[in-house]
């Protein structure tokens, strides 16, 4: 401690601090190369590093996203069993979307559900360990709009909201319909 610097005091924030981003999840499986392209294809990622006992991949430039742990033996939880249900992927507009749809339709990855939230325009998919990974796409223009709608008559009688055929509204998206039109829940 030869400096003034070394000697400044640093009071920390009392308050609660929210943090900064979501930066990655971890999932153990006993098919870590299976899960590896399959996120690497329904992400657009990339791997970091890979070797026979884990795997880091990212789609972005965070250094990763998800990486997958290598564990023989695993068994699938029950499906009364407590734990994640799914994690989600924003896309930036419903033109996106939909382009994933259907380049992940033509792997042969469909979604399992499709469901207008009101809030948000959702895909819901299943890696091949079951984990579900919903793309989405806001339905408002800002984040203050979406919040606002949690507190509408229609949202408090359907908080899940109403299933939608992803083949339709790709037809009705190039078709020229208007996104507004084809974001509004009905």
């Amino acid at each position: 401690m030869d400096s003034d610097t070394d000697r400044l005091r640093r009071p920390l924030d009392s308050r609660p601090i929210a943090p900064s981003l979501f930066a990655h999840f971890v999932l153990r499986t006993a098919n870590k190369k299976a899960l590896v392209d399959w996120y690497c294809t329904v992400l657009a990622a990339h791997p970091v590093f890979e070797n026979e006992y884990i795997s880091f991949v990212t789609y972005d430039d965070e250094h990763h996203r998800v990486a997958f742990i290598q564990m023989q033996g695993l068994k699938a939880p029950p499906d009364d069993a407590c734990g994640l249900s799914h994690v989600a992927y924003s896309f930036g507009d419903l033109g996106q979307l939909l382009a994933t749809y259907r380049r992940l339709k033509a792997e042969g990855i469909l979604p399992v559900r499709t469901i207008n939230h009101g809030p948000t325009v959702s895909m819901y998919y299943k890696d091949p360990d079951g984990n579900q990974v919903e793309l989405q796409v806001d339905a408002f223009h800002t984040k203050q709009e979406a919040a606002a709608y949690f507190r509408t008559e229609p949202f408090v009688r359907n908080p899940i909201g109403v299933l939608f055929d992803a083949d339709k509204m790709l037809a009705d998206y190039e078709a020229g319909l208007p996104e507004e039109d084809l974001l509004r829940r009905r």
